[in-house]
Order: structure tokens, then C-alpha cells, then sequence
């Protein structure tokens, strides 16, 4: 989580994110990793074990009332982007949240990744709504 918004914001403090952790993690909120196998010499990998992550979780509908999932986080190393990795990660959220019973999953996305909104736009999320924010 926190290289995330590292990668929005360098150098910024973001020690808070543990109690975000603290606070949602938990067997209701199943977390996934994409580790690399071997490397082509049958040696593990030098490069970090995991690669990717998606963690989901539960929101309710303000609308309806229903539960339904929600994406923590969904993250992939930039040297491992655009291989299929978030696209695969995302078709298993989508999977879990239907084996639930879910009608929907929603997500939180900031305005400036582009990427991830080019992402999200192609597994057919819409906007439902903006979280506005006024600095003080």
C-alpha cells in the first residue's frame, strides 16, 4: 500500500497506512500475492518475492444497502506492469465477489493513474460517484 502512494507522492510520510492495516485486515479480507517462480537458471528469483497484490474487503451500498466487495488494494511492481498481471487479478476479485453472491465491487482510484482508470474502464467500471476534497 504504501508504494502506492510513494509512487504518487515521494517523499511524503505515510507511517499511518500500518493502522489502515490494522484496522481492516482480517479473514474477511483476503489478500493474494503474485510471487516469481524460478528464474530460466532453476535458481529462485533475485528479485522481490512478491510482485503484485490484491486485497479485497467489504463495503455496503449507500444505495441499496447491500454489501458488496471492495478493492483495498490492488498493486503490481512498474517493472511488471502491462504483462496481465492487475488484468488477472482483477477477473480473481471478480470471481470471489460473484462466488459471494456479490452484485457489485466497487474500488477507489485516484484521478491521476491513468493507467489503473485505463484498466478499470476495460473490465467495465463506471463512475458512481466523486470524493471531493478541500484543502484547509
Amino acid at each position: 500500500m504504501q508504494r502506492t502512494y510513494e509512487e504518487m507522492q515521494p517523499g511524503s510520510d505515510y507511517a499511518h497506512l500500518a493502522y489502515t492495516v490494522e484496522q481492516y485486515f482480517s479473514s474477511d479480507t483476503p489478500t493474494w500475492w503474485v510471487e516469481l517462480a524460478e528464474d530460466a537458471s532453476g535458481f529462485p528469483s533475485t528479485s522481490p518475492p512478491a510482485i503484485a497484490c490484491l486485497w479485497l474487503g467489504n463495503a455496503i451500498s449507500q444505495i441499496s444497502g447491500d454489501r458488496h466487495a471492495h478493492v483495498f488494494l490492488l498493486y503490481v511492481l512498474p517493472e511488471h506492469r502491462r504483462q496481465g498481471i492487475g488484468l488477472a487479478l482483477m477477473q480473481l476479485a471478480e470471481a470471489w465477489a460473484r462466488e459471494r453472491g456479490d452484485r457489485q465491487i466497487g474500488l477507489q482510484v485516484f484521478q491521476s493513474n491513468l493507467p489503473a482508470l485505463k484498466l478499470y474502464r476495460r473490465l467495465g467500471f463506471q463512475t458512481q460517484s466523486l470524493w471531493m476534497v478541500k484543502p484547509l
